[in-house]
């Protein structure tokens, strides 16, 4: 590739790096507005220590454990802070910045579920080992050659299904890992109190701004755009800028379809539009596209767009009334049930290889066993990273503190005076 081309390619890649994180201050906003004005500051904090740790952390072993080299294809080699291992037409520096961003992301969606009860403190912990081993162990997987995405012909998913995993930015690798995370953390939390009457049925608990958390959904589709075209790492010559713009419609199709299917099974539902839950039919047809998006045509992505919105209802109600589980924002929904899903539907979508387009069923068998591992995977080190953190220390803040607000107790300040 020619001098010019690796620079256009690597300023691209920086600029989504950019787009991701802006990102950050959307979920920040999004979990702000769907939570009460007592716990603002705390929420906001908590979206900055995921960024603050999770670069340090990934600079100096993450890096290293997701796209280092090792026999098994299980765990890459720690880096400790020396990026000369990896090597690529692409500046390792940016490439770094690049995979941080996601790192992060993955992080930061758990704050939400466990959002109004959680230890400050004990958020530090289980956002370090998020950033430190679960995020990076299960990327090496995938995006760094491991197990699941190595295509060589004598691998067990060529050899099992024919066919190798697919996720093009992370509808598994990074949201359904964070929804599984935060679904296991919200249950071992406990709801927040007043949540369930004596009877078990639930209370509402609404948020205190729906303004910031419009506002938060409008930075999250607009970060996407880093998220999901951004994964082509290139930007020139014709297959790279066509596959970008395909990037940009499918991922724009989705998040507008996801928000009218939500506001419209709503509006059957309930007899009202709900703007709340079509907010987060957003966030879902965003999240269900982010594994295919680079395969699916635009229908095929309309199509996912609606299927995630129209459950994403149903599953939000059935964790919250059924189950007893109490997620604030409703982030197990929006990205452990939509990120299982999307990745699914991959399996049925895409234009190469999907089962709809007459390809068989290798692929959506690669996609059902691909997100299955993976998920598994955060669910078991879900469960020993919250109910060791639980037993050792305890998650949850007293009930004095829970009433009047993390943000005087926690920190000793408030965003509303």
């Amino acid at each position: 590739m020619n001098e010019v081309g690796i620079s256009l390619d690597t300023v691209w890649m920086l600029l989504a790096a950019i787009l991701v994180f802006w990102m950050q201050p959307g979920f920040a906003l999004c979990e702000a507005g769907f939570t009460r004005s007592k716990n603002t500051a705390n929420i906001l904090f908590k979206n900055f220590v995921d960024f603050m740790l999770g670069s340090v952390l990934f600079f100096f072993v993450g890096f290293g454990f997701m796209f280092g080299s090792d026999g098994a294809g299980f765990i890459g080699a720690p880096n400790w802070g020396d990026l000369s291992f990896y090597k690529s037409d692409l500046p390792v520096e940016g490439f770094l910045m690049f995979e941080t961003v996601f790192c992060a992301t993955s992080a930061t969606i758990v704050s939400g579920a466990m959002a109004e009860r959680t230890k400050f403190s004990m958020y530090i912990v289980y956002s370090f080992f998020i950033s430190l081993i679960i995020y990076p162990v299960e990327g090496h997987w995938t995006w760094g050659g491991g197990w699941l995405c190595n295509d060589a012909a004598e691998s067990f998913m060529m050899t099992t299904f024919g066919h190798v995993f697919h996720d093009f930015a992370g509808s598994a690798i990074v949201h359904s890992v964070g929804g599984v995370l935060a679904l296991i953390g919200a249950i071992a939390l406990g709801p927040r109190r007043g949540k369930y009457d004596a009877n078990g049925k639930s209370r509402a608990i609404p948020g205190h701004s729906l303004i910031l958390a419009a506002l938060g959904v409008f930075i999250l589709w607009m970060g996407w755009f880093g998220f999901n075209p951004g994964s082509q790492l290139a930007a020139t010559g014709e297959v790279n800028r066509i596959a970008i713009s395909h990037v940009f419609l499918t991922t724009n199709l989705a998040a507008a379809c996801g928000g009218i299917a939500t506001m419209l099974v709503t509006w059957m539902k309930y007899g009202k539009p709900s703007f709340s839950l079509t907010l987060n039919g957003v966030l879902a047809g965003l999240v269900g596209i982010t594994a295919g998006c680079d395969a699916v045509d635009a229908w095929g992505a309309i199509i996912i767009g609606l299927v995630c919105g129209t459950v994403l209802v149903y599953t939000i109600e059935f964790i919250d009334r059924k189950l007893h589980i109490d997620d604030p924002v409703g982030a197990s929904s929006v990205h452990g049930v939509c990120g299982i899903l999307g990745t699914l539907m991959t399996g049925l979508f895409s234009v190469s290889e999907g089962l709809f387009y007459g390809h068989g069923w290798g692929f959506l068998g690669a996609e059902a066993f691909g997100i299955l591992m993976i998920d598994l995977w955060a669910a078991v080190t879900g469960v020993i990273l919250f109910y060791s953190i639980k037993k050792i220390h305890g998650l949850r803040v007293s009930a004095r503190i829970e009433d009047e607000g993390l943000d005087i107790y926690e920190h000793g300040e408030t965003c509303y005076n």
